[in-house]
């Protein structure tokens, strides 16, 4: 009893702490972050008056926090970029995906559109995971109100799927980060960026605490899997347990097919000495 209820809660624990991660990574922005010396980059760019209305107007000279739908403005915000304020409060445009596709994605290239395959890919694959999750949010209560093993089973093994796909995920997450900064060489990528951001020292890239979140979201699913599934284990031993132990108190019952007392002749001897012999 002890080893299933002790296993069980500490998976629940883990399986709460994984959705509340993957929950505030999937909605907030700081995935990756791009931190820019502006000052450093004006000095450079003072006397051309054309780089500096750049410098005011391209987001690429601002720093920047990417997530999965935003991309948001901590400090300043280029000037006639219509912006909003997310739910952290900070000004922020929608990453485009081209779902429906218009006349900009009618001109990529297929590198582009694989990159946007995957970026794609990316969100779709949170979403599954999610409803993992909530599957197995049924499966886990049935099975520790029920101490039913089957429920337990499935509900580890429904972790386990959520898990693998939130890893995926992440993945494919990467995958677009080398598509945007080694493989494409369009107007969009990292190829076509000013020579002066690219320079040592000019711009800088972290992985910010929502990608970390995320992973850690993952870890989490993973351990809840196992223990959800050594959980199973445990409730199978005991329930057998249980029933060796309940077997001691069950006494046999055999039939008795000797006569009743009380219903027999009441002659003494044999019956042929009264007469009744063949």
């Amino acid at each position: 009893m002890a080893c299933s209820a002790v296993t069980l809660s500490v998976a629940t624990i883990a399986a709460v702490v994984a959705v509340a991660c993957l929950a505030i990574a999937f909605g907030t922005d700081n995935w990756y972050e791009i931190r820019v010396n502006r000052t450093s980059i004006r000095k450079k760019l003072e006397g051309n008056e054309e780089s500096l209305k750049e410098f005011e107007e391209d987001k690429l000279y601002f720093d920047r926090d990417e997530g999965l739908f935003r991309t948001c403005f901590p400090d300043k915000k280029p000037r006639n970029v219509k912006t909003y304020i997310s739910p952290v409060q900070t000004e922020c445009i929608n990453i485009n995906y081209y779902i429906p596709d218009n006349e900009v994605s009618d001109s990529f290239s297929d590198t582009r559109w694989d990159r946007l395959h995957m970026a794609r890919s990316v969100i779709g694959l949170y979403i599954s995971a999610f409803f993992f999750i909530f599957l197995s949010f049924f499966t886990g209560v049935a099975g520790c109100w029920k101490r039913s093993h089957g429920n337990i089973v499935a509900t580890g093994l429904l972790e386990l799927l959520a898990s693998l796909v939130d890893a995926g995920a992440m993945g494919l997450w990467h995958g677009v980060q080398y598509f945007d900064y080694q493989k494409l060489d369009d107007q969009m990528s990292y190829f076509k960026w000013p020579a002066v951001l690219k320079q040592t020292g000019q711009t800088e890239f972290y992985y910010g605490w929502s990608y970390i979140l995320a992973w850690i979201g993952v870890g989490m699913n993973l351990i809840a899997a196992i223990l959800f599934l050594c959980g199973a284990r445990c409730l199978r031993h005991e329930k057998k347990v249980e029933q060796a132990k309940n077997m001691q108190y069950l006494m046999p019952v055999y039939p008795d097919k000797r006569q009743p007392y009380g219903y027999g002749y009441g002659y003494p001897g044999p019956y042929y000495q009264y007469g009744y012999g063949y």
